[in-house]
């Protein structure tokens, strides 16, 4: 299973560029945790419905909030995540995935958000999750100092990063995007689902990358 990684790299890099900084992080019990930051994409799209549907270019990021920087964390898909009810788990098939999340650049210090990308990324090993799109995921604070988010809606993958086929029986690894969500608008998708809440953000043609956005209106 350790070539896997070298793999999720490669198709990172074709996808979305040479990483200009990355970092590790490693939690007791658990396999190293990369979180690779990659800023040579400008917006291409609206950025509204699940901000990743749309292709983005290739630029050079400004620094005045045109630019689109993207994490990406790395080694998240060493192991397939394992049905928590199962009575063993399979340390071969199982569905593996990482995670990609975009905001615009310079507008926050949204490089603190390594170390919570880290700790979801690392939550199959540690909580036995599985994670899917449709799900929530809580960091428990702010996603970086001053963020108005404290959790994410895993969005469907193949927009930016394609699936990585990989040799049977090895499920392929796919890139799932985080949208960042406020507080309300979690528990507005608590009660209404996670297809309702992209369904208010893209009748309101919010902006999911803006990393100071307001909670979309939910009344």
């Amino acid at each position: 299973m350790a070539d896997v990684l070298p793999l999720v790299e490669a198709r990172l890099r074709t996808a979305l560029g040479e990483p200009d900084a990355r970092a590790a992080v490693t939690f007791l019990g658990t396999d190293r945790i990369e979180v690779l930051r990659f800023t040579g994409s400008t917006d291409a799209g609206t950025g509204t419905g699940t901000g990743e549907g749309t292709g983005a270019g290739t630029g050079t990021v400004t620094g005045s909030g045109g630019g689109i920087v993207r994490y990406a964390t790395l080694g998240m898909s060493a192991q397939p995540m394992a049905d928590p009810t199962a009575a063993v788990a399979d340390p071969v098939a199982g569905p593996r995935a990482e995670l990609v999340l975009s905001v615009r650049a310079g507008a926050a210090d949204t490089d603190k958000v390594l170390r919570p990308l880290a700790v979801l990324a690392a939550s199959p090993q540690v909580e036995g999750l599985v994670v899917a799109p449709g799900a929530s995921l809580d960091v428990g604070g702010p996603l970086w100092p001053g963020a108005p988010f404290t959790s994410v809606l895993v969005a469907e993958p193949g927009g930016l990063v394609e699936d990585l086929e990989l040799d049977a029986p090895l499920d392929p690894v796919r890139f799932l995007p985080l949208l960042p969500m406020t507080p309300n608008e979690a528990a507005w998708k608590r009660v209404h689902g996670a297809g309702a809440l992209q369904e208010r953000w893209l009748a309101s043609g919010t902006d999911l990358r803006d990393p100071a956005r307001k909670s979309v209106p939910l009344d």
